[in-house]
């Protein structure tokens, strides 16, 4: 089925392999994700995460096969959404979240598709969200998470650049904000304050403003640990490129700190 003239929200085609089965959805973005997204899947089948909550894919246009139906639906995936407009990651979730909105879900997680991220550890914001809180990020820094491989250089980036930024912006204390292993009430994305779906945000700003934005309304914010794995030896698995990449990050904080995304 293909999804158009949404204002707000990319074109995109969805491919449903199951009906809704739970209260929440567990979005993942991914383009080109190869081998990685497979691995994913096949931790998140072992530790029983899609009985826990609906696998969606928010493909955003993948060449390179990791998207195939067959192997999706065997790896326990729920529905495959694929963008067929403009706009990378912030694109990716404005189709993911207007969709699990018009689906009825409860709240969605989000977590990146390039297996860095402890995927068992769903039942922690699943939790969190029963009991009513808004936002909860991931964090490998806090008491019980794991920080594994972290390359130096993001180390000291998120420690002492962007965490501070996103704090400062947030009113409220958060360790870990690069990461995208987080999860969002229902009542966050529908605020009439937050509106998420508009063209402002596409690439990485709706990371950055949904950070923010729950706990400069005055709801309930927490983090949860989770361990972030970088592979030994091998390439860091990212789309940010070193030099344009960080330096439009860098401009998203500051555009995000002087309220530029606000409604």
């Amino acid at each position: 089925m293909i999804y158009e003239c949404i204002k707000g929200v990319p074109r995109f085609e969805c491919e449903e392999f199951g009906s809704k089965s739970t209260k929440y959805c567990l979005l993942i973005p991914i383009i080109n994700e190869g081998e990685r997204i497979k691995k994913e899947l096949e931790t998140a089948q072992k530790y029983g995460v899609n009985k826990l909550c609906d696998i969606v894919i928010c493909d955003g246009g993948s060449k390179d096969g990791c998207t195939e139906s067959t192997l999706l639906k065997s790896l326990g995936v729920n529905t495959l959404l694929t963008k067929r407009d403009i706009g990378k990651q912030g694109a990716q979730l404005r189709m993911g979240f207007w969709w699990a909105l018009q689906r009825g879900y409860d709240g969605f997680i989000t977590i990146d598709g390039n297996n860095k991220d402890s995927i068992e550890d769903v039942s922690k914001f699943i939790e969190k969200l029963d009991e009513g809180y808004d936002f909860i990020q991931g964090s490998r820094f806090i008491k019980g998470g794991q920080a594994i491989n972290t390359p130096i250089s993001r180390y000291i980036a998120v420690r002492f650049i962007h965490a501070p930024i996103i704090s400062l912006t947030a009113r409220h204390w958060f360790t870990d904000t690069t990461n995208a292993y987080r999860a969002h009430s229902r009542r966050y994305i529908e605020h009439p304050q937050v509106q998420p779906f508009r063209e402002v945000f596409m690439t990485y700003e709706l990371l950055a403003y949904l950070s923010v934005r729950a706990s400069q309304l005055g709801m309930k914010v927490r983090e949860v640990p989770v361990t972030r794995a970088y592979p030994k030896g091998e390439k860091t698995p990212t789309k940010i490129s070193p030099f344009k990449g960080n330096s439009r990050l860098f401009q998203i904080l500051l555009q995000n700190l002087f309220g530029r995304y606000s409604v």
